[in-house]
């Protein structure tokens, strides 16, 4: 699940890896489970001499995202969507970058950069209708594996982008999250996350989570140890182990709504990829056949109105 906010031509070649309550709701339950895009191409040039790729990708985000931007400034929410049902946090897995790049017969990088101007989009949209959380799968514990230049790529590329990001997640009360394993990042990387998170954590109109280095399972595995050394050092007894304990320890433990009341996923698939396991226990899934490049306002309203259609009971028996 590889998607980041903004993506330069590159010559190598990538692969995608890759609270709800309503409104309402957040007041009678204590329980805490509370883009614009239509496809597009984008011109290149493909084999030069000796054998290497050279892509030149026309960035036609950020001109066209800048006119968005303008005209959408003031957008109201869509009269098919009720303000009082709308989800406080999002959830995406972003995939289908590459199978994008595939069709139009270009390198998966085109269809990262591509799928980047989706992500920005999601995000301004969830801004303006009062969405508090978004949070995106970007690169799992599990993609260590692939080969060390792509690993290495991605690395530099997340470096760059919170860099070209930041002033703008200032200005905008955007507060930036990192979650997963960030002892496997490389040390630059960690310092500018370090970085982003203190220059962000004071602003409160939107919360951008990228899960890096993240796994379901690796998240559950984490905050045992941790309760595990509370244990052993006296600070709590096993018996106080419970359900709460765990959650504090989460990764997701850095917003106030750390259970995303729907997940949204891209390209037809159908399974949750090691994501947010334990959060997800009462998320409203939808999953869409459009490519993530291909997901954009159209869709994400349709996912929200099928989201509101629902009733969510928690397991009990509404009458």
């Amino acid at each position: 699940m590889i998607c980041l906010l903004t993506l330069p031509p590159v010559p190598l070649e990538l692969k995608s890896p890759l609270s709800f309550r309503t409104r309402a709701q957040q007041q009678q339950h204590s329980h805490p489970f509370s883009q614009t895009l239509r496809s597009h191409t984008v011109p290149h040039k493909t084999l030069t001499g000796g054998g290497t790729a050279t892509t030149t990708v026309t960035n036609v985000a950020l001109s066209e995202h800048n006119d968005l931007n303008a005209a959408e400034e003031d957008e109201p929410l869509p009269a098919e969507l009720n303000e009082e049902l709308m989800p406080n946090h999002v959830a995406v897995i972003m995939d289908g970058n590459g199978r994008w790049a595939k069709q139009r017969g270009l390198p998966t990088s085109a269809g990262h950069q591509a799928g980047s101007r989706s992500l920005r989009e999601l995000v301004e949209i969830c801004c303006k209708w009062g969405i508090r959380v978004l949070t995106v799968f970007a690169f799992s514990y599990d993609n260590w594996i692939r080969p060390k230049v792509e690993v290495d790529f991605l690395m530099n590329l997340f470096e760059r982008e919170i860099k070209s990001q930041m002033q703008k997640f200032v200005s905008e009360g955007i507060r930036i999250s990192v979650i997963g394993d960030s002892s496997k990042l490389p040390q630059s990387l960690q310092k500018l996350i370090s970085d982003a998170e203190e220059k962000t954590k004071d602003n409160s109109r939107f919360q951008l989570i990228v899960a890096a280095s993240y796994s379901g399972k690796y998240d559950i595995v984490q905050a045992c140890k941790s309760l595990a050394c509370k244990v052993k050092d006296g600070v709590i007894q096993l018996e106080d182990i419970s359900e709460s304990l765990v959650e504090q320890e989460l990764e997701t433990n850095c917003t106030e709504y750390p259970y995303p009341d729907l997940l949204i996923r891209t390209s037809g698939e159908l399974r949750v990829s090691n994501f947010l396991l334990w959060q997800l226990a009462y998320t409203e899934f939808f999953f869409v056949k459009e490519l993530w490049p291909d997901f954009g306002k159209a869709e994400f309203v349709e996912a929200l109105i099928s989201f509101q259609q629902r009733q969510r009971r928690y397991g009990a028996r509404l009458s």
